[in-house]
């Protein structure tokens, strides 16, 4: 199957042009993503900044759009964005809007949510490698923004849900959960170069895979990974494997993604539902 941008290659179609209709759904609320028409025009791409951080900005029919990551944190509230570009620095605001994420409340062992000193200190050492994979800017544009799950299986939709360990709540669960046999092959939606690879505390064996202007997708639990940090991968490459390494109950792939280091739902990237 040719992909919508080698398609409008061989047609002559403008590649900006052939992006704006694989755009993300648009949801304004936490976990979410918004779609912004800046009214900026001209072959200079915009620096667009929010929550202190830069976003994504594509050009369509000549036109600059931000794609904004929304924090699963983020109040409901009117949120800043500054556009700079060749006509100076202009300030916009949009709104994030409700929506109600599943919890679900769990007495388990102590031993199972209590870590111990040792476990603590590595927890906080791979989260500070994590987040300096998140941080990763690239000025290449992705190859698409609607993205095939890269695992077939049913997905769950788990994105959002905080979970209650004894009455204390967790952080909310930032990615999709597929669920998959064990050894199933995970292959990358489009093409990317691995940030880095690793073996971590709660995700297990781990992939990270800049896809350019700052989204970032994670795979985590694999039961071996095939890659290694600097490659570049094109759409369809085997990350590596389903497993439950890490604290995992059963063989799944937990995929993450990134926007201007906001965990967003993969649901909004994903073009159909699998039955």
């Amino acid at each position: 199957m040719i992909r919508l941008g080698a398609a409008a290659w061989l047609l002559g179609i403008s590649p900006s042009l052939a992006l704006a209709l694989e755009l993300p759904r648009q949801e304004a609320v936490p976990g979410g993503v918004k779609i912004i028409r800046l009214g900026v025009h001209g072959d200079a791409m915009p620096y667009v900044e929010a929550d202190g951080q830069r976003a994504m900005v594509i050009q369509q029919a000549g036109e600059w759009i931000a794609i904004i990551g929304i924090p699963l944190s983020a109040p409901l509230a009117a949120r800043q964005v500054i556009v700079r570009g060749e006509n100076g620095r202009q300030e916009m605001q949009f709104t994030v809007g409700d929506k109600h994420y599943a919890s679900q409340s769990l007495n388990v062992a102590p031993a199972q949510v209590d870590l111990s000193r040792a476990d603590l200190e590595r927890v906080s050492r791979e989260r500070a490698s994590i987040d300096h994979a998140l941080s990763r800017w690239t000025d290449e544009q992705p190859e698409s923004l609607r993205l095939q799950q890269p695992v077939p299986g049913v997905r769950s939709s788990s994105f959002g849900m905080r979970r209650i360990f004894n009455g204390e709540a967790r952080n909310p669960h930032s990615g999709m959960d597929i669920a998959a046999p064990a050894g199933t092959p995970v292959r990358v939606p489009i093409a990317g170069t691995v940030i880095d690879t690793g073996e971590y505390f709660f995700n297990g064996n781990t992939v990270f895979v800049d896809h350019g202007r700052g989204l970032i997708s994670m795979y985590c639990h694999l039961s071996a990974i095939e890659v290694k940090p600097g490659q570049r991968v094109a759409a369809g490459t085997t990350l590596g494997a389903v497993g439950m390494t890490g604290r995992a109950t059963g063989p799944h792939l937990h995929w993450g993604l990134v926007l201007n280091r906001a965990w967003v739902d993969p649901e909004l990237f994903v073009p159909n539902r699998e039955p």
